[in-house]
């Protein structure tokens, strides 16, 4: 508690004044970049009549995001991709829901993808569905972003511009959303219940012009991996980025940016139009000329910080001090962002659009700050504070409060002056939210409360051995000063609010700054991954039915290689659509799948499919005439098969000839040479097919002993001319299996009904010691 006071002893010279501040020296450590919170999001969807109305709660911005109602198939393949990518906390829908949505929701808390939590479902009665009522719940609603001026048919007017009530499952999604949020109170939990849920805005997202990637892909491909993290004090806080494409392409200098890149990893597009006008950016970033330019960005890009965040407390009067400076520098940050645009070709889009929408708002939003927020005072003294010159009422009580301390000192001399002789000292106390108190010492002969009493003063209570009272002068001080820095504090609390005002009137412009910086930043990070590990600039044409890749490279694979062999691809009407690629393992045939899917992904008969060692685990038989039959179905296809490669040790499916001749299929091979007993791989792709797949060399070179290698040879040639395989009994030891057969029998021996049988003691006294000496 913070407190002033003047205190007078009997003695002229032990007098003496003393001051404590207005509030505790609280040194605040202002981390530019604070913890982020954990985002959580919130889906709800409608499905009916083969549509799709879904609409969902992002916390991280608190922004509602849209998708208008769009056809899905009856296995909710989309919904599915939406679920994948947003990981929501929970799944809201209608009670009333047909056998398709009850499957995929069934199916969901069956999933096998571990990295992901199983969503809560939620269901709400149909009627809190119907379409009235979620059209009235939306126009009722109460939006900071939205001017406090419109009337009814101005503010339907504006909402009408941003949300199409032309899409009924989805303004129904939207109505059972804005229900849940507000019997949930997400993130307002604690407040007054006339306290909303905050909506700093709505965002249409589309899944249109996508590529369509399952989750299997992402993992198998190394898109995305997920490590537990190595340090203690971060396993709550969850993963870390593993040896993956967005590990090495994350060079993002914001948290914008790091979740934009993500998100357009996970959401490919098919667009010419965007992939090329993101081309132009890195593209010009990769001259040489423009190197420094692209550092001044970045440093500028680093200042800019997660807005959506502190908007997001305004609304609730959560302002933190830190907030301040952030957005202080944020906008100033974003200012300079502008300028440096303004100066780069505008034939650029990105560079266009950062010179126009960064608005005079963000200088207005800057200069506020400055102008009324005490940044270096606010962080010592833990609270909001406001420069001198800007209230004339607070600045007169500050200069009051900082002359109390010599005041008092006066006052509590005349108050010596009236007291008993036998007290030797007093003093005069400010305290906040009490007022003025004189506090006298303790005497010896005060020892029962009744003792404490003194004529013409009211006791107030007892600490550390001082009394504390009010008298006359200390009332009149209560009634002529007041409770001073409770006043300061309201006052500037009032000026607080108008400022936040200021700043959610604006919010967006900001937003709008967070949404083009992010994709700056990418953009950078991407220029300065091509520039480390020289990427060249793909050719787009809607005119190429397939893929052509000049010397391409595994992005990963040669990063953990000491030398990597580039390797072209040629994929369409020309070159055949189905690859059979055959060769010895790791002669590199999955490497080159892998780098050929990451240059195109689309869909349908445009589609890329990869398959690797398709039916290894299973029968050999089973295995090859699965794999026969898929290939057949795809060639049966004709001109609408997708681009096919697949990598295969079945040299059976050429040599028996099961594939149909033609020009959709073409057979490949991962050179070799046998020099001697030695296999060179030179991990380059050629026509031909592997006469072999030379197995044992590989076993050699990954260290297997020769005697298991020379006993696989021996089984190999066995189940090649079909011939009955027999134990060799020079790899057993003495005694194995008189070993083995003794333990099966006392096993058979044994009562599982019994329920005195303990398992655990035959394992550990039966199974185990005869296992190590067997092994």
């Amino acid at each position: 508690m913070a407190l002033l006071e003047a205190r007078v002893s009997a003695s002229p010279q032990e007098q003496k004044a003393s001051s404590a501040p207005l509030c505790p020296s609280i040194f605040m450590q202002d981390g530019e970049e604070e913890e982020e919170e954990q985002a959580e999001t919130y889906l709800c969807v409608l499905w009916n009549s083969g549509c799709l109305g879904i609409a969902y709660y992002d916390t991280a911005d608190s922004t509602i995001y849209f998708l208008p109602d769009t056809p899905d198939c009856d296995n909710l393949k989309l919904l599915q991709r939406v679920v994948n990518e947003i990981n929501p906390r929970s799944i809201i829908t209608s009670a009333k829901q047909d056998e398709s949505m009850a499957q995929f929701l069934g199916g969901l808390v069956s999933s096998d993808h571990k990295e992901q939590e199983t969503p809560e479902t939620v269901l709400l009665p149909s009627v809190d569905f119907g379409l009235e009522i979620s059209k009235q719940r939306i126009l009722s609603g109460n939006f900071s972003f939205m001017p406090e001026s419109l009337t009814c048919t101005e503010k339907i007017l504006f909402l009408s511009s941003i949300i199409p009530f032309d899409c009924p499952l989805m303004v129904r999604a939207l109505g059972g959303l804005f229900k849940f949020l507000n019997r949930r109170r997400v993130n307002v939990e604690l407040e007054d219940n006339s306290v909303s849920v905050p909506i700093l805005g709505f965002k249409k997202f589309v899944l249109t012009d996508l590529v369509s990637i399952d989750q299997d892909t992402y993992s198998v491909l190394q898109i995305f991996k997920s490590e537990i993290h190595p340090s203690v004090y971060k396993m709550a806080s969850g993963l870390k980025e593993g040896l993956s494409l967005f590990g090495i392409l994350n060079r993002c200098r914001s948290k914008g940016g790091e979740k934009l890149l993500r998100l357009w990893l996970m959401r490919p597009t098919q667009d010419l139009e965007e992939l090329n006008s993101r081309l132009d950016v890195i593209q010009f970033f990769l001259l040489p000329q423009n190197l420094e330019m692209a550092l001044t960005l970045h440093g500028l890009l680093s200042h800019i910080k997660n807005v959506p965040l502190i908007l997001r407390r305004m609304l609730l009067s959560h302002t933190k001090v830190s907030d301040w400076r952030i957005l202080y520098k944020t906008a100033y940050s974003a200012l300079g962002l502008r300028d440096t645009c303004r100066s780069l070709p505008q034939s650029i889009r990105l560079f266009r659009d950062i010179a126009q929408e960064f608005s005079d708002d963000l200088h207005h939003i800057a200069c506020l700050i400055n102008k009324v927020v005490d940044l270096e005072s606010s962080i010592a003294e833990n609270r909001f504070t406001v420069r001198p010159n800007i209230d004339p009422d607070i600045d007169e009580k500050k200069r009051k409060l900082m002359g109390l301390p010599s005041f008092l000192t006066e006052v509590a001399r005349k108050e010596l002056e009236t007291l008993d002789s036998r007290i030797p000292s007093c003093c005069v106390l400010y305290i906040p939210l009490i007022g003025f108190l004189l506090s006298i010492p303790r005497l010896p002969t005060m020892i029962d409360p009744s003792d404490f009493e003194i004529v013409g003063l009211d006791f107030m209570f007892l600490s550390e051995e001082k009394l504390h009272y009010r008298s006359a002068r200390t009332k009149e001080l209560d009634s002529i000063l007041g409770d001073l820095h409770c006043e300061i504090r309201d006052g500037e609390t009032i000026l607080m609010h108008q400022l936040q005002c200021q700043v959610l009137s604006r919010g967006a412009v900001l937003n709008r700054v967070i949404d083009l910086a992010s994709r700056l930043d990418v953009l950078l990070a991407l220029a300065g991954a091509a520039r480390d590990y020289g990427y060249s600039r793909p050719q787009y044409s809607p005119k190429i039915l397939g893929v052509r890749i000049q010397d391409g490279r595994h992005p990963l694979m040669e990063l953990c290689s000491r030398t990597f062999v580039p390797n072209s691809t040629q994929s369409g009407e020309e070159g055949g659509r189905i690859k059979v690629i055959t060769g010895p393992n790791s002669s590199g045939k999955s490497i080159y799948l892998k780098q050929v899917a990451k240059a195109v992904n689309n869909a349908t008969e445009r589609s890329l499919v990869l398959i690797d060692e398709f039916g290894k685990g299973t029968n050999t038989v089973d295995g090859l005439a699965l794999l026969a039959s898929v290939l057949r179905h795809w060639v049966s296809q004709g001109s609408s098969c997708p681009q096919i490669f697949v990598a295969t040790n079945f040299l059976s499916l050429i040599q028996l000839q099961l594939l149909p001749p033609g020009s959709l299929v073409q057979y490949l091979t991962m050179e070799t040479c046998e020099d001697g007993n030695e296999l060179i791989f030179f991990y380059q792709v050629r026509e031909g097919v592997a006469n072999a797949s030379h197995a044992s060399h590989t076993a050699a070179q990954a260290g297997l002993p020769v005697k298991l290698i020379t006993r696989g040879v021996e089984v190999s040639e066995l189940i090649r001319n079909g011939k009955p395989i027999k134990p060799d009994k020079g790899l057993l030891k003495e005694n194995q299996m008189e070993n083995c057969q003794a333990l099966v029998d006392k096993f058979l021996k044994l009562d599982l009904e019994d329920p005195k049988l303990d398992l655990s003691i035959f394992m550990s006294q039966q199974v185990l010691p005869t296992a190590s000496s067997i092994l």
